[in-house]
Order: structure tokens, then sequence, then C-alpha cells
């Protein structure tokens, strides 16, 4: 899960979103940069992790999901969609599809069609 928080955010409030975190048992990389803190959170929680704790701390712009494309982790994606979009909290997933050098022939329909819903105008 990648973590970006408002420009506008506090050490206090990124720091309260790291504790939660690691809390939940997450390694947190942490990248500021001149506009935003991005917070990376790696791991297999302890337990589902409540995007509601997320959206009690002040401070954070966008949850990018970034779940393995399996039940399970379709299952926890749309969770914490549901969960944190009507709170306001933009919520966003990585893309999935073809790997780069993969062969269509060797794809099974859910991943080509997974490809066609994110595709890019070039």
């Amino acid at each position: 899960m990648v973590i970006v928080m408002e420009r506008a955010a506090t050490e206090e409030q990124v720091q309260k979103v790291i504790e939660t975190l690691v809390e939940q048992g997450y390694d947190v990389h942490r990248s500021t940069g001149v506009s935003h803190t991005v917070l990376g959170a790696v791991g297999i929680p302890r337990q589902v992790i409540d995007p509601r704790a997320i959206e009690l701390i002040p401070g954070v712009r966008e949850v990018i999901i970034a779940t393995s494309p399996s039940v399970d982790g379709e299952a926890t994606a749309m969770y914490i969609a549901r969960t944190l979009k009507p709170l306001g909290i933009q919520v966003s997933r990585i893309a999935t599809g073809l790997p780069v050098g993969g062969e269509l022939e060797y794809s099974d329909q859910a991943t080509i069609a997974r490809a066609l819903a994110g595709r890019a105008t070039m």
C-alpha cells in the first residue's frame, strides 16, 4: 500500500500514520519530496487494517492499493476502497494485466480484460 500525505501534512501527522501502519505489522518506507511525503507499507499485516484508522489521522490525501490479483487481494482492495471513498480520501490501485514481454496467446481471458481496462492513451 502507498499512502500519499497532503501537501501541508505536519511531521506529527506523518509520524502518526507511520505508527499506525507499524502497529498493524507493516514495514514502512518514507520518501519526502518537494511537495508531498509518500509512505510505502510493505508486508503481511497481523490483521486486516481498519481503513477508518487511516481516515482518523489527518493529512492523508490518497491511498494506492497494491494487493495481489487473487481473490483475497481483490476482496481486501474492494473493502478498503468502499470504506475510504465515502470519507473523501482518494483511492486508486496499481495496474494489473499483461507483463512486458508477455505473449497474448498464453494469457487467460481475465488477464486480457484487466489489461484492456487499464489501458492508456498513447
